[in-house]
């Protein structure tokens, strides 16, 4: 069994908090989450997969059925198909306001976010649950959980290609079952068409005219798509860091598929002689280590990346909780170099530490306060051991 990251933070706002809830995509092990923390409380828990036909059944009357359970803790799976539950739980809460009465469970959905944030401000905290990352697997694994990504049963497959299978299934259903479910209704090969489009292009700035001149739809409408899948936590819209300087910036946010696995299967790469041949094979690079480092840095911590008209760029821009920006560049070579556009982007935000991570071992200094830096190392960014 792997470990989540969250999983104490959970437990610690359990405590604390009359409501929890635990975010994010389909089949990322949000259930099994729940379920190991369920073991671990010492107080009657109740579970309710809002899937199962015999669960709907006993909320019929769902004021009386949850209204007998003050003490215990509640946990609903797929909360988002019964939004109106979300008004009767502040009630029950005000009524007796303790840690831990609900833990919440919902694949993201923006009526999910509009309702909670209504009807349970000051009442809820949310954690997202995210695919594996390295800090989960252990960095013994690094080649896998690129290629395959962090989806549990894509990762934990047998081989490549079952992964490869699983992954197929996975976007197949996610379009064509998943979305409708959300009160989402476009066609689902349009989605594709569209998703597939955003993997040739991950890593770059984003472009709405382009994107919906070749899918022959409007640009409101692609933003529409765009929104549709950042809000179920399969698309990355990494913004631009803006600050009063006289300086053109880029004000496009830079997309990414945060699983490289999903990418690599939009993509039709199967194995690591795929990747390794691959045109893709830089930018998806970035997006790992991206995904890996957001997934490491504490919560208060701010992430953007860095772009002006002239040329200074920096692929990931940190901001710790003091407000201190660290500059992060992202290079998949066995030497890496950084170009003058990194160190001007370095000398316009008066950085005063940064970072090359790449797929080597070793860390040494290549100036001003910059290091190489191992992706197995990537905690050190922040300075936690």
């Amino acid at each position: 069994m792997i470990e989540r990251h969250i999983q104490e933070s959970v437990i610690r706002s359990l405590k604390e908090y009359p409501v929890v809830g635990i975010l994010g995509p389909r089949q990322v092990g949000k259930t099994t989450l729940a379920r190991i923390i369920q073991r671990k409380l010492n107080k009657k828990v109740v579970y309710l997969d809002l899937e199962m036909p015999s669960d709907l059944n006993k909320l019929q009357d769902a004021e009386l059925y949850l209204g007998q359970f003050a003490e215990a803790l509640v946990i609903i799976d797929e909360i988002q198909r019964m939004p109106f539950l979300f008004p009767l739980m502040r009630a029950l809460v005000d009524r007796k306001r303790i840690g831990g009465r609900f833990l919440l469970l919902g694949s993201a959905s923006p009526d999910l976010i509009k309702h909670a944030s209504e009807s349970l401000a000051g009442r809820i905290i949310y954690h997202e649950l995210t695919p594996f990352i390295l800090n989960e697997t252990g960095y013994g694994n690094i080649d896998r959980l690129w290629l395959r990504g962090g989806y549990p049963l894509s990762y934990l497959s047998e081989s490549n290609d079952k992964s490869f299978v699983w992954r197929e299934a996975f976007i197949k259903t996610y379009l064509e079952m998943d979305i409708p479910q959300l009160g989402i209704h476009i066609p689902s090969l349009q989605l594709r068409k569209f998703w597939t489009m955003l993997a040739h292009a991950h890593g770059q700035l984003w472009n709405a005219s382009k994107i919906a001149g070749s899918l022959g739809i409007s640009a409101p409408t692609v933003r529409n798509y765009l929104d549709i899948l950042t809000e179920t936590f399969v698309v990355r819209q990494l913004q631009p860091y803006h600050f009063n300087i006289k300086k053109r910036l880029i004000k496009s946010p830079c997309i990414y598929i945060r699983d490289t696995g999903l990418l690599h299967a939009l993509l039709r790469i199967r194995s690591r002689e795929d990747l390794q041949g691959h045109p893709s094979l830089g930018s998806s690079w970035e997006g790992f280590v991206i995904e890996q480092i957001i997934g490491a840095i504490p919560a208060d911590w701010q992430a953007y990346f860095y772009r002006t008209n002239a040329g200074a760029e920096i692929d990931l821009l940190l901001f710790d909780n003091k407000n201190r920006p660290v500059a992060v560049e992202i290079k998949y070579s066995s030497a890496p170099k950084v170009e003058r556009g990194f160190w001007n982007a370095y000398e316009d935000l008066s950085c005063k530490k940064g970072y090359i991570i790449y797929p080597g071992e070793e860390s040494y200094p290549v100036g001003k306060n910059v290091f190489t830096l191992s992706v197995r190392d990537i905690k050190k960014i922040t300075g936690i051991k």
